[in-house]
């Protein structure tokens, strides 16, 4: 917060509002906020809910059209806000937005999260158009359009209030990792389009909350990706999907084993196990989407599966993905 505060409070303009939720940090970061930033309005949730709890408990006490969920290891540049701003103002159905998120450390590349905006495969892995799996393009220019996207990342995301409010926010029950792609996802199901604005640059440092090499990041990924698509895949595609997936999610534990990354297998057994455990709740809040959304369908989604195209058929980059393969 103390290194890429300034850079908000200087390229962000006179308006937007600026605040910083705290989730009961235990450390003197509100002291530190006060003292050193007494204009920054401060919010401070009682507990350490996640992303998706902390968010929606702050946002609720803020009154505004639109809003920038940024993390704190974000820099942003000047004129970062106002072209996604005019782009969400052409048209009222757009309910979320990202800009181009590059690597801080790597400043020619886009960054893992969120990279040139977000997609999914039919199985529910998510990749972004300028990053695929491990893979980061070097920014040449590739993805300097507007792009309707199928989610835009957490890590910089703008999004219309009244849709926010409309499908009762962040999923608390993901606690971190793949919350935005499951909120991007029910919006879609509303018929709201999800954007991506070239016009739009911040370098993302990362890995700020749990690294790569973290196995709690490798369990909430297995485990919130699994509740994510039983919540929201298409009923027809279900059954086949979960049992491909159990499939696919032992080749990735087995690769963790044959690389010698054991503390990594052990997470994506747990996150089966937490699946199944959860069914019944997961069932009931499934049931209650399919009544509220009326369909749900895949949007933007590739129609096939990402890791073969990958390992396999060695597409490393989305411009080597077949476009016709993407539903509409």
């Amino acid at each position: 917060m103390e290194r890429f505060l300034p850079s908000v409070l200087e390229n962000s303009g006179p308006e937007a509002g600026i605040f910083v939720a705290d989730n009961n940090s235990d450390d003197d970061s509100v002291a530190w906020l006060k003292e050193n930033y007494p204009t920054v309005t401060v919010i401070q949730n009682e507990e350490n809910g996640g992303y998706s709890k902390g968010y929606n408990q702050s946002l609720a006490q803020i009154d505004s059209e639109y809003y920038v969920l940024l993390n704190s290891d974000i820099e942003v540049t000047s004129n970062w806000i106002d072209p996604v701003i005019q782009l969400m103002e052409s048209d009222e159905m757009i309910s979320a937005c990202q800009p181009k998120i590059k690597d801080l450390n790597r400043r020619t590349h886009f960054e893992y999260a969120g990279a040139a905006g977000g997609f999914i495969d039919l199985f529910g892995y998510p990749f972004c158009r300028g990053r695929i799996f491990s893979t980061l393009e070097e920014d040449k220019g590739q993805y300097n359009e507007p792009e309707s996207i199928f989610w835009a990342s957490g890590a910089c995301l703008f999004v219309r209030a009244n849709a926010f409010r409309e499908v009762r926010g962040l999923d608390e029950h993901l606690f971190a990792h793949m919350e935005e792609i499951d909120m991007c996802w029910r919006m879609k199901n509303l018929g709201y389009t999800i954007m991506y604005c070239p016009d739009s640059e911040v370098f993302h440092l990362g890995g700020g909350t749990l690294n790569s090499g973290s196995p709690r990041k490798t369990y909430f990924n297995f485990r919130n990706n699994l509740f994510m698509v039983f919540q929201n895949l298409p009923r027809e595609r279900l059954v086949p999907v979960l049992l491909v997936r159990l499939i696919l999610d032992g080749v990735a534990a087995l690769k963790f084993l044959l690389g010698g990354q054991i503390k990594h297998v052990l997470p994506i057994f747990r996150a089966h196990i937490d699946f199944y455990k959860n069914l019944r709740k997961l069932t009931q809040r499934r049931f209650r989407n399919e009544v509220r959304y009326r369909r749900i369908k895949f949007y933007n989604a590739y129609r096939g599966s990402i890791a073969l195209a990958y390992f396999l058929r060695q597409k490393k980059t989305f411009q080597k993905l077949n476009t016709r393969r993407f539903y509409s």
